[in-house]
Order: C-alpha cells, then sequence, then structure tokens
C-alpha cells in the first residue's frame, strides 16, 4: 500500500497538493484520496482516477491533478464471496471477521447493487482550516436502487491517524455518475472481494514548508479523525 501523507495533516488543515494523480497511480490501480484545496473525494478503480464534487456531479482526472492526501495498492483479492441484500452494519462487521489479521491494513471492494447509497463530498476549504469545520458544511447525497462499486480501505488501530482506524470507503456508480465518501449504505447484493495488504510505504511531503512546519496536536487530531470520518 503506497500511502502519501496522513489523515491526522489533512484534518489539521494542510490541504497543499503535493503528489500528482498519475503519480499514485504509479503505486496502485485502486483507492482513495482527495484533491488540493480538499476539494472532492477521489476514487481510483481499475487504473482509472475519479473525483465525486460537492456538486453531485463526477469526472474522470486527467492525472495532472495534485493531491494532498492518498492511498492506493495494487488489488489483489485473497478472498471473495457473494452475498444478498446486506445491511451495512451487519456486512462491515463480518467482512472483518475473515480478515487473516486485525493488525494489518486490507483492501476493500464491494461489487452490486444498493438499495441505497449515502455519501458525502468535501466541499473545499482553505489551507489551515481544521476538517472539522469543512465537515460541517459538506453535502450529502442519496440514491435509491444504485449499481456501483465501494472502493477503500481497512486500518489497524495501530495506524490511527496514518489513516482512520476502520473502514474508510468511497463509493463509484456503475455509470460513473455518482460517488463520493460514503456514510450509509443499505441492501447490497453482489461480490465481497478483500485484498490484504503486507507492506505500506509511507510518502511524505517535503517539499511542503506548512506540512514541514506544522506543529500538530495529536490527541486533538486522533479525536477530529473520529468525529469527522
Amino acid at each position: 500500500m503506497f500511502h502519501h501523507s496522513s489523515l491526522a495533516a489533512l484534518m489539521s488543515g494542510l490541504y497543499e497538493g503535493s503528489i500528482t494523480i498519475s503519480e499514485l497511480l504509479e503505486h496502485g490501480d485502486f483507492g482513495i484520496g482527495t484533491l488540493a484545496g480538499i476539494t472532492g473525494e477521489v476514487i481510483i478503480l481499475d487504473g482509472e482516477a475519479y473525483q465525486a464534487r460537492a456538486d453531485n456531479t463526477v469526472s474522470k482526472l486527467t492525472g495532472s491533478e495534485t493531491a494532498p492526501y492518498g492511498a492506493v495498492t495494487p488489488f489483489a483479492k485473497v478472498l471473495s464471496f457473494e452475498v444478498e441484500n446486506a445491511i451495512n452494519s451487519e456486512l462491515l462487521t463480518a467482512i472483518e471477521t475473515q480478515f487473516s489479521s486485525k493488525n494489518l491494513f486490507h483492501a476493500i471492494k464491494l461489487e452490486g447493487s444498493f438499495d441505497s447509497m449515502h455519501v458525502r463530498m468535501s466541499p473545499g476549504g482553505k489551507e489551515g482550516e481544521p476538517f472539522v469545520e469543512i465537515a460541517a458544511r459538506q453535502p450529502e447525497y442519496m440514491e435509491k436502487k444504485i449499481t456501483g462499486t465501494i472502493v477503500g480501505f481497512w486500518t489497524p488501530e495501530l495506524f490511527h491517524g496514518v489513516s482512520v482506524a476502520g473502514y474508510h470507503l468511497h463509493f463509484l456508480s456503475q455509470d460513473k455518475h455518482f460517488g463520493g465518501h460514503i456514510i450509509d449504505f443499505e441492501g447490497f447484493s453482489g461480490n465481497v472481494a478483500i485484498g490484504k495488504i503486507d507492506q505500506l510505504l509511507q510518502s511524505f511531503p517535503t517539499e511542503n514548508r506548512n506540512f514541514l512546519e506544522a506543529q500538530l496536536d495529536l490527541d486533538k487530531l486522533r479525536a477530529d479523525i473520529t468525529e469527522a470520518e
């Protein structure tokens, strides 16, 4: 898994782009992130990157866009199974029981149909503005009877701050017209695929002066991550 910057840095207001989408794609064909200025949600699926924006539109990215945060992996499933009419909370708990270890990252991919999909998108913010303040004005959207793919990761508690401990999931519809950061979903029928991640490559924005000089309140950041995610 290739990880650029950290969710803790993002939560603290470090939104300047420090890696291009093309550079992220060199490290994997599956992942999530956001763009400079924390504008929208990035979904990387099958080697292509998409942005779900606050106006409820989705566009394919060219690769020249920059990101302050991103996580990608070459998706390789180690386990898959079919489910029918699964409820969010019950399904996500069941997926965790299939992990080989809860001390490892896992890539999570769900392909199929949903009775409902509830998402939100970051509307953008100024450098230094705490993300919890941006999160308070994020638009939310819901679609009924939609087909698409959930893309994301499960992070061990040990690495909370690098990402959010537990699930961090984005959605992209099959027609590429709807997506975002998942708040909730219901009635999933389709395939669940789990990819084990046995290495973490952490990339730092070493040319970003704001990151290098930031003084982070880690306890507050952990609380903010939990509240915002």
